[in-house]
């Protein structure tokens, strides 16, 4: 083999394995993110960079109240307006287009080419009763503290909110956005598999006047 055909073969080794450490970073342990959207203002504003930990994914653990999480976006979003797209006795977003063959798997959930994902505010836990009352959130008849709100927020069930009353399933969690009269959530679309969620907000490190844990 001559000097140059082993070099250009190394030099393909050498960015083939920087792109599977790169993926493999990126699914398993942390992955950097835009917000693109509005539903978590003031606490994050559009095109603010951020940082993922995605080890609780990996690791499965269950986020905490408050946490702010990223999760894959339910199917048919458009139809959760309508009353067949509401149980209330199962309380959980439906996800009825998975990919099936391995390569779509690969492209949608490691490549994430195609896949939209929202991010939100963790709000209450697996075994707990959420109401939504008189403008606030009630945990298992307890009014919930939410600072990071704007001051003269109310939370209600919007336009086409209908989850209210119910009791989180196990392996789950409720979710809003803290600009509860722009945010598409779990008031819509019910409770967010476990499975589901691709990580936990970690750093904002754009703006850098921001930067830090979120």
């Amino acid at each position: 083999m001559n000097r140059n055909l082993k070099n250009i073969i190394e030099w393909i080794l050498c960015i083939l394995i920087a792109f599977i450490l790169a993926l493999l970073i990126k699914y398993y342990i942390g992955t950097p993110t835009i917000v693109k959207k509005t539903s978590m203002f003031p606490t994050l504003k559009e095109n603010q960079r951020l940082i993922l930990n995605r080890w609780t994914r990996t690791t499965s653990q269950m986020p905490k109240r408050g946490d702010i999480i990223t999760f894959e976006a339910p199917s048919n979003i458009q139809n959760y307006c309508s009353e067949d797209e509401f149980n209330q006795n199962n309380p959980v977003a439906k996800y009825e287009n998975e990919p099936t063959s391995w390569w779509k798997k690969f492209t949608y959930y490691v490549l994430e080419i195609g896949k939209e994902s929202y991010i939100k505010r963790v709000i209450a836990l697996p075994g707990e009763h959420v109401e939504i009352k008189n403008g606030k959130v009630y945990i298992d008849n307890q009014e919930l503290e939410e600072d990071y709100l704007q001051d003269g927020v109310i939370t209600d069930l919007g336009e086409c909110g209908k989850y209210n009353d119910f009791i989180v399933p196990e392996n789950c969690v409720f979710a809003m956005g803290d600009n509860r009269e722009d945010s598409i959530d779990c008031r819509v679309f019910g409770c967010i598999p476990l499975e589901k969620i691709e990580g936990v907000v970690w750093i904002r490190f754009w703006p850098l006047d921001l930067f830090g844990s979120v």
